[in-house]
């Protein structure tokens, strides 16, 4: 049996009965990936729910040039997903991959279904994961386009110190819109 700890965390018995965990639990998977681990390539259709119990991941595009950029990080405790692909059944256009090793719990597409539609609890769980992630990436297209490199950087030490401790200058930059330089050069500016 597998140490589920992690899931009664996230899926809190002061949100759910014991009866819905019970049948909540048993649905997902345990699955370890090592560090640039593929959770997700382009054109795959997403097939798994993922909590990230452990490590770093990242989903990113190649641009028209063939480099990547960085649509989003995750950490401990965060759904890992394609949205899109996950609920509308079409392929994906963005990669998510292991930045470290990382611990993950797998709902497939099929249970997760069941679950949603026979559990009212999981729905609006659920639910308010897949707003707050769309809320989220609103933010950020924005800030993107209205605010400057210093100030969307400032937001992401604020919204995710520990993906600024512990990914690489590269992928955060790209995720900030700017180059690697750009972003060293804010970060002297904020220490000093």
């Amino acid at each position: 049996m597998q140490d589920d700890h992690f899931l009664k965390t996230i899926f809190s018995p002061t949100d759910f009965k014991e009866s819905e965990l019970a049948l909540i639990l048993p649905k997902f998977k345990q699955v370890k990936f090592e560090k640039k681990d593929f959770l997700l390539k382009e054109g795959k259709t997403e097939n798994y729910y993922w909590f990230l119990e452990s490590g770093f991941a990242r989903s990113f595009v190649n641009d028209t040039n063939g480099s990547d950029i960085t649509t989003n990080f995750y950490s401990s405790g965060e759904v890992v997903i394609d949205w899109s692909s996950f609920f509308l059944r079409n392929p994906t256009r963005e990669n998510i991959q292991a930045l470290t090793d990382c611990v993950c719990w797998a709902l497939d597409f099929e249970n997760f279904q069941q679950l949603f539609h026979s559990i009212e609890t999981f729905r609006e769980h659920g639910r308010r994961r897949l707003v707050s992630s769309y809320f989220a990436l609103k933010n950020h297209s924005i800030a993107i386009i209205a605010d400057q490199a210093k100030a969307r950087y400032i937001q992401l030490l604020k919204d995710k110190p520990n993906i600024v401790r512990n990914v690489s200058l590269q992928h955060i930059a790209t995720y900030l819109g700017i180059t690697k330089y750009s972003l060293s050069r804010i970060r002297k500016e904020i220490s000093l």
